[in-house]
């Protein structure tokens, strides 16, 4: 297989994974209910204050989205938008199911499959047609893997803890 092939491959893939995570921000700021919609939604996960973690999980994917399109601090990137799904697949998703069109809320195998994309990417590095590769930022070995783990599954722990206050079970009819 030719290097080029591979950077081809890889440039896809960034540019898939990044555009969708950009465009998940710009929808909870832009579209829909806006931000104080998804500041609600937040909140009625008992993300608290919603407010700020809808602030904080929309800019989060449009910068960690943009970077990781360009191929800059790929790993840092990489592992913020890997936190960021891990705490909508605790919140949200894993009781659904595993399919995505399951209502009320949607299943986990999307939020599984870009987490899998994300870390295939933290393994082997966003190739030779990337920001990275052009300013000569190359922890892309095990380092890369570890730099993305400890962001995205240490920063969703982070949150979750200090901030998740999930809503009381509601109570069964009789």
């Amino acid at each position: 297989m030719s290097p080029d092939q591979v950077n081809l491959g890889l440039l896809v893939v960034r540019v898939a994974l990044g555009a969708t995570m950009f465009a998940h921000g710009y929808n909870h700021i832009y579209r829909g209910g806006k931000i104080k919609g998804t500041a609600g939604w937040f909140a009625s996960l008992g993300m608290k204050p919603g407010i700020f973690h809808a602030w904080l999980a929309s800019v989060t994917e449009l910068a960690a989205g943009a970077a990781l399109m360009l191929g800059l601090l790929t790993p840092f990137a990489a592992g913020a938008l890997m936190g960021t799904l891990l705490v909508a697949f605790i919140t949200n998703h894993r009781k659904a199911g595993f399919f995505v069109f399951r209502r009320p809320t949607e299943g986990w195998e999307y939020i599984m499959n870009l987490v899998a994309a994300l870390f295939a990417v933290a393994c082997v590095g966003p190739g030779e047609w990337s920001l990275d590769n052009a300013i000569d930022f190359s922890p892309h070995n095990w380092w890369a893997l570890v730099i993305a783990l400890v962001v995205g599954v240490g920063g969703a722990a982070a949150t979750l803890v200090t901030f998740w206050r999930p809503p009381a079970p509601k109570p069964a009819e009789s």
